[in-house]
């Protein structure tokens, strides 16, 4: 049998889904991961503060490509001076001993490495930063921008495979671009409706899908109202909603799509039933289609599911503050969830729809 998750990015299915796939493939069944929104914006440019943040790179993130040698937004302390942020000699030998140190861990895989100057003079006749080529204080913070915005969306991408090694899954990227480089500024519009001139991907997913033939796809039930995963939510409402055909007949989608809870969101939203999605979400599904919750056991899974987000290593601090954090949220949510559902241990919920 084969299963098909949609990820509206990449880590969202090891997030959401990643005990569910484990138990699936210790059974030897097939999994598929799409992700969907995987690409960058097709004009390509630099990338603004939001957009780094929103696609978990904080600024020290992108260091040591960006940050390390690089002082166009650093005025230097001077010392001798009456002004109140103005350093002494000491403290600026412990920052100096501070850059030394971090270029030295810049260039670890070097059988050489340069000192970082804060004072911007020779240091044992060493070249000066400003004057090396390639070295970031020469480039202005667009260029390097600019460089940067294809590394952040490589760098979710090989996480994602990473992940796809280790589950044991087969991953395709639709490479569709992501909301942020779509237009959505701030999380008042990530995190509101979808504009009137952003179209779910219905038809890539559906080929994608109707190729794969699962006897099971599992998309986001959008929880958190990212709109990313509303987008992709839709998909599968659209689905539900399409007649039957009788030349060459397609796949009857009652009983084969599923919904799947979006993790860390669900956690964050103590989400507990359809009752919590916005008003009218689940609107477009047919009146005699319904959906059914059922519990995924993953006790034997948890910590295989744990390991697998902590390959996401990029997306860590930001949504869990470190992999101590994620793993206890992790429990701790999956515990609940089995509470809910009276499974004797840790579970995972997923809303499957069915013809009565």
């Amino acid at each position: 049998m084969a299963h098909v998750f949609v990820a509206p990015h990449p880590d969202d299915v090891a997030l959401s889904c990643g005990g569910l796939i484990a138990s699936l493939r210790e059974l030897g069944q097939n999994v598929t991961i799409l992700t969907v929104f995987s690409g960058s914006s097709s004009t390509g440019g630099s990338l603004t503060s939001y957009q780094r943040e929103a696609l978990g790179f904080g600024t020290k993130a992108l260091w040591p490509a960006t940050e390390a040698f690089n002082r166009a937004s650093i005025r230097a302390d001077q010392p001798g001076t009456d002004a109140p942020w103005s350093a002494d000699d000491d403290r600026l030998e412990a920052t100096q001993a501070d850059a030394d140190a971090a270029a030295k861990r810049f260039w670890q895989r070097a059988s050489w490495y340069r000192r970082a100057s804060i004072r911007n003079r020779s240091l044992a006749g060493q070249a000066v930063m400003d004057d090396v080529s390639t070295q970031g204080a020469l480039y202005t913070d667009d260029v390097l921008e600019a460089a940067t915005a294809g590394e952040i969306i490589a760098r979710r991408r090989v996480e994602d495979e990473r992940y796809a090694y280790f589950a044991e899954a087969s991953v395709v990227f639709l490479d569709l671009a992501d909301a942020v480089f779509r237009g959505y500024e701030g999380d008042d519009q990530l995190l509101g409706p979808v504009r009137t001139d952003d179209d779910a991907p219905l038809a890539i997913l559906r080929r994608e899908i109707a190729r794969l033939e699962p006897s099971t796809v599992y998309l986001p039930l959008a929880v958190g109202n990212h709109v990313d995963h509303q987008l992709c939510r839709d998909v599968g409402v659209s689905l539900l909603a399409e007649p039957a055909t009788w030349v060459m007949p397609g796949p009857e989608w009652a009983g084969t799509v599923a919904f799947y809870e979006d993790f860390p969101y669900a956690l964050w939203n103590t989400f507990q039933s359809l009752d919590d999605l916005p008003h009218g979400a689940l609107d477009g599904i047919p009146s005699d289609i319904l959906l059914t919750p059922r519990y995924a056991d993953i006790g034997d899974q948890l910590e295989r599911k744990v390991r697998g987000i902590a390959m996401y290593e990029s997306q860590l601090d930001r949504l869990f503050g470190g992999e101590k954090q994620m793993a206890a949220a992790v429990r701790q949510h999956a515990a609940a969830v089995g509470a809910l559902g009276r499974v004797n241990g840790p579970a995972e919920r997923y809303w499957h729809s069915y013809r009565p």
